[in-house]
């Protein structure tokens, strides 16, 4: 079973940086990547998706703030967050992006917490 741990949150001021980390126990070779968050009484939503080639996609609201990025031998995967807004305030998971050959995602790892308040 694939585990993932995040890491990287904490507290920050709205303007303020930080870099996300995931580490996979398993390959991510092959595997579209994905950082989700969730907020207090929301659903879970996509951020940033990265594909094997690592072309990227993000949510409206990061584009040009957030940076996803990814390193197949480490099998981990990273999100740059600068330019925070009380808004981005979630929990962050990492997790693979379904497709064609990974149809589901993994079983969620704890998360990382960031909370962007002055």
């Amino acid at each position: 079973q694939v585990q993932l741990v995040e890491s990287g949150g904490g507290l920050v001021q709205p303007g303020g940086s930080l870099r996300l980390s995931c580490t996979v126990s398993g390959t991510i070779f092959g595997i579209y990547m994905a950082w989700y968050r969730q907020a207090p009484g929301k659903q879970r939503e996509l951020v940033a998706r990265i594909t094997t080639g690592s072309n990227t996609n993000y949510l409206d609201s990061v584009k040009g703030r957030f940076t996803i990025s990814r390193d197949n031998v480490k099998g981990a995967v990273y999100l740059q967050m600068d330019s925070l807004k009380p808004e981005d305030t979630a929990v962050y998971y990492c997790n693979n992006y379904p497709s064609t050959n990974y149809p589901s995602t993994w079983s969620w790892g704890q998360g990382t917490q960031v909370t962007v308040s002055s």
